[in-house]
């Protein structure tokens, strides 16, 4: 696995996310890696991702039980974070040199498929679908216990100039 976040590359003026921006103390902190499976799959499908989250006591949605809007705000950012990773690879540029790639989300959609467990480290593992210039496909499970609690499709584009401030 690789040692530096992908989120921990973002310039300072584009680290502000909720969801893993690092210059948010008040965020997830969610961190991405390059996680490479191996097996009898696409050459394509072999570059995943993955990131870690420990549910705090403030995300629950009943005893004992993660609040699914969490789980929505793991996903889009890991899928986000991915796609940028993947943009820097497919130009064979080390993440975070030169002009800066972000991606935002232009759809996310979110299948809840059992009760996820409050107190355990949840596994965020994103596979590439579509790898476009601008726009990147990214299927992602999460899972507690070893067991899918949620799949999500992230559709990312590239972030229009008109999102970033001038300073």
């Amino acid at each position: 696995m690789n040692l530096v976040a992908f989120q921990n590359c973002y310039p300072d003026d584009l680290s502000h996310c909720y969801g893993c921006g690092k210059n948010n103390i008040d965020g997830h902190q969610l961190k991405s890696y390059w996680h490479t499976h191996k097996g009898n799959i696409s050459e394509l499908a072999a570059e995943q991702t993955i990131a870690h989250f420990v549910p705090d006591q403030c995300h629950i949605a009943i005893p004992g039980f993660v609040y699914g809007g969490l789980l929505a705000s793991l996903i889009d950012c890991h899928g986000t974070g991915s796609a940028a990773a993947m943009a820097y690879r497919q130009e064979s540029r080390t993440m975070g040199t030169g002009h800066a790639m972000r991606f935002v989300t232009a759809a996310l959609d979110i299948s809840y498929l059992a009760p996820t467990p409050m107190g355990i480290e949840l596994e965020l593992i994103g596979t590439f679908t579509e790898v476009k210039e601008n726009k990147i496909v990214i299927e992602i499970t999460v899972s507690a216990n070893n067991g899918v609690c949620a799949k999500g499709t992230v559709v990312a584009v590239r972030m229009p100039d008109s999102m970033v401030q001038s300073h």
